[in-house]
């Protein structure tokens, strides 16, 4: 895809409605208008500031954004902040005074990161918020994965599974993150009606705090000291899930259906082994390579059409929103290790020969 092409259309009115807010953005409005102190440096400069890179995940997001960037002839400062958000602020500041082209944001806290948008704003630097959104504040563009369908797909999995009917545990994601809000916001859509007729029973539910396994797992500890009986657990990633699944076996718990998405490869192998039901498998390498792009083109004030809004408290910020697809031991092989994103040996290892699925052909 060229930089200076990059049409991500669903729908072509809403492309243009879009397309003509960022084309006014690059007319002068603050975010967009160069910056002098840039003027004669030949290399475009992205300054990426990442809440962590403790997860195998954010690792292939920093890799694949940076590779796909200097493709494209941009250098890539990386700045992590170990979910910190006075470090990630500081972060965002050093970048800043790097005079950087555009500032790429993973928040660890989407409200506490609208700071470093006003600060990049004022100073004509384009700000994308990269897969959580920033809330109000003047973002630029927001590039995600559908995190409303994420919850939408786990539930729907769910209730197929129960057929309609039983109790569950639900773990929630962090409460600073607003993707996690997302999720649950999906998940309601497809649980509320079932919820209301009693035929679905919530017995208990929490937030994880900083997505931790750990307190995951204490969540459903919680819940099966105060005698709740459940067929499954709604975890909110493959995180808590696998601290969920910890809870689970060391009470001898079997039978019990456990949910999670990201297809991080313990999760995969999990499922391979049968003890996680599913998870949802989000195209990285679409997410971080289509974000450099987008950010080279920001950059080169190129005009950006997107396939969405999403409210931020302050504005309808245009939107690059990828699909995601629920993945479970029936369709393994063909979406995660057909697409590359985890090999068959690693996802299948432990798991006898007579189980594996034929590896996906080329």
């Amino acid at each position: 895809m060229s930089p200076r092409n990059i049409l991500l259309v669903v729908s072509l009115l809403l492309s243009v409605l879009i397309g003509a807010v960022l084309s006014r953005r690059t007319e002068g409005h603050a975010g967009t208008r160069p910056n002098p102190a840039h003027d004669g440096r030949t290399q475009l400069v992205i300054g990426l500031s990442m809440d962590t890179l403790k997860e195998a995940r954010w690792q292939a997001d920093r890799d694949m954004f940076v590779a796909r960037a200097q493709e494209l002839g941009a250098k890539v400062l990386v700045q992590a902040a170990n979910s910190d958000d006075t470090v990630q602020m500081k972060d965002c500041e050093s970048l800043i005074a790097s005079h950087v082209d555009v500032l790429v944001i993973v928040p660890h806290d989407g409200v506490a990161m609208a700071k470093a948008v006003e600060k990049a704003a004022a100073l004509g630097i384009p700000v994308i918020a990269y897969d959580r959104l920033i809330k109000n504040a003047d973002v630029t563009l927001y590039t995600s994965f559908d995190n409303v369908e994420v919850g939408r797909q786990q539930a729907r999995y769910l209730l197929g599974r129960l057929q309609n009917r039983g109790s569950i545990v639900r773990i929630y994601g962090a409460p600073t993150d607003n993707n996690a809000k997302l999720f649950k916001q999906g998940q309601d859509e497809i649980l509320e009606p079932l919820i209301a007729q009693g035929a679905i029973k919530v017995v208990h539910e929490d937030w994880t705090e900083e997505w931790k396994p750990e307190n995951a797992k204490r969540i459903l500890q919680a819940a099966i000291t105060k005698g709740a009986k459940f067929d499954a657990v709604l975890a909110a990633n493959d995180g808590t899930a696998g601290g969920a699944i910890q809870a689970l076996e060391e009470e001898k718990l079997t039978g019990i259906l456990v949910t999670g998405q990201d297809a991080e490869l313990a999760a995969c192998q999990r499922i391979a082994a049968g003890t996680q039901a599913m998870t949802i498998y989000k195209p990285v390498r679409t997410l971080a390579r289509g974000a450099a792009e987008l950010a080279v083109a920001l950059a080169k004030h190129e005009i950006v059409i997107a396939n969405a809004t999403t409210d931020n408290g302050r504005r309808a910020v245009p939107s690059l929103l990828h699909r995601v697809i629920t993945v479970d031991q029936g369709n393994l092989a063909q979406t995660v290790v057909a697409d590359g994103f985890h090999s068959y040996e690693d996802v299948y290892r432990g798991v006898p020969a007579e189980r594996r699925p034929p590896p996906p052909q080329p």
